[in-house]
């Protein structure tokens, strides 16, 4: 039998991830959870802390395992800066088997990055994890700036977030996708994105192109 908190969680993460989180209030959960509000408070003091829980009961073991992933790439590049793909794959693929698992969890995650609510979760949850792929992105490329390397992070996760909570692009693909192919794909464009050249060489290139037509 399911006890009382892990009723509270399961009916947190499926609310929050099919309705957004703002759109989710305390009343809702404890209806479609059948406790009373008195149960939330004592378990988890209030709606911020409740989805604080429902995140880090499972990005705690993804977390481990990007950092299990990037300690295994690190010691095979012997000291050289780790290839970018391999850093993006230490930390896209555990996301893949939680999601497969966790279909809810998944949207969940892509709701709390494009409603604008990982940065305050990411300092309380995420720090060590990103204490560790950051600098080693920076190591990597070594031609962006800490401002040019933060941009392409956000942009980073807005991209994750549409691919683990979007809708299947067989309108504009032709074909079925599947989660697995997604990441896959989703890793060979970032590769690419954090490897373009600097925006403002980008802009100036592009100048010396139009002066010389």
């Amino acid at each position: 039998m399911i006890d009382t908190k892990q009723r509270i969680l399961d009916t947190a993460e499926r609310l929050f991830a099919e309705r957004g989180y703002d759109a989710v209030s305390l009343r809702h959960i404890i209806a479609e959870a059948g406790v009373n509000l008195a149960a939330v408070h004592y378990h988890f003091g209030s709606k911020e802390d409740l989805l604080g829980e429902v995140v880090l009961r499972k990005i705690g073991p993804v977390n481990e395992a990007r950092l299990a992933a990037l300690d295994q790439a690190e010691k095979e590049a012997a000291g050289a800066p780790v290839p970018v793909e391999r850093i993006l794959r230490a930390f896209l693929m555990p996301t893949l088997s939680v999601a497969r698992r966790s279909p809810d969890f998944a949207k969940l995650m892509g709701r709390l990055v494009s409603e604008g609510h990982i940065e305050r979760l990411a300092a309380q949850r995420f720090r060590p994890m990103l204490e560790r792929f950051v600098p080693a992105l920076a190591r990597s490329l070594p031609a962006l700036t800490r401002e040019e390397l933060g941009w392409r992070i956000y942009f980073m996760f807005g991209a994750v977030s549409r691919a683990l909570c979007g809708e299947s692009q067989i309108w504009l693909t032709g074909a079925v996708d599947d989660l697995g192919d997604r990441i896959q794909r989703l890793i060979a464009f970032l590769s690419g994105a954090f490897a373009a050249p600097p925006a403002r060489q980008a802009a100036l290139e592009a100048e010396q192109v139009e002066v010389t037509k």
